[in-house]
């Protein structure tokens, strides 16, 4: 399973692309990447983030808290668990406003396939973990 250092790595690594190239590069890798913005469960502090959103759905966004099948929910996970009022930026636009909810168990079950079947890297996480790996909705607010 990948370190909280590997992690911040390949997110400064992918950040440095997109600066180095001015956003030409970086913002689509085999799905679309986006900017996610949390409250610090602890800090109370911005944390941002890069992700890759495998669905959406009109102006929702579908975001996978695999960590790479680890056994422990990534850090921004836990955050917008605690506080769901979050921020994205897409392409390195403005930040806009979004409240980010957990997909139900229905969800979940029409969703999944569908993203596996696509990205089956998320089939391959969720066998190394026994957790079952969430799907996060960021909608608009």
């Amino acid at each position: 399973m990948p370190s909280d250092f590997a992690l911040k790595t390949m997110n400064a690594v992918h950040r440095g692309l997109i600066k180095l190239t001015g956003g030409r590069v970086g913002w689509q890798v085999a799905m679309p990447v986006l900017e996610l913005t949390t409250v610090g469960r602890k800090s109370g502090q911005p944390r941002s983030v890069l992700l890759t959103s495998p669905h959406q759905e009109g102006g929702t966004w579908v975001v996978v808290a695999s960590r790479g099948g680890d056994d422990t929910h990534p850090a921004w996970f836990l955050n917008l668990r605690d506080n769901p009022d979050v921020e994205v930026s897409l392409k390195g636009g403005p930040k806009q406003p979004m409240r980010a909810r957990v997909a139900d168990a229905d969800e979940r079950a029409r969703l999944w396939p569908k993203i596996t079947a696509e990205f089956k890297n998320y089939a391959q996480y969720q066998t190394k973990t026994e957790r079952e790996i969430p799907l996060v909705f960021l909608e608009p607010r």
